[in-house]
């Protein structure tokens, strides 16, 4: 699916840029997360379409980590 394989990608841009971040006190999710949420609205999801999207992937976050802080 087209949907996976763009958010793969964002994904692992993310990562290799926070490997790189060189200013520690501005955590690259914090910047890019919000970016993200303009950008969606930018594209014409609503406001109601984007909090549901991001509240059923924080809602699964539990379950789908296991447990785990962070990915061993």
């Amino acid at each position: 699916m087209q949907a996976n394989e763009a958010v793969w990608r964002f994904g692992e841009t993310l990562k290799r840029l926070h490997a790189a971040n060189p200013w520690p006190n501005l955590p690259l999710l914090e910047q890019a997360i919000p970016y993200l949420m303009t950008e969606l609205w930018d594209c014409g999801f609503s406001q109601t379409e984007i909090r549901k999207a991001f509240e059923a992937a924080i809602a699964q976050m539990p379950a789908y980590a296991a447990g785990e802080e962070r990915r061993p």
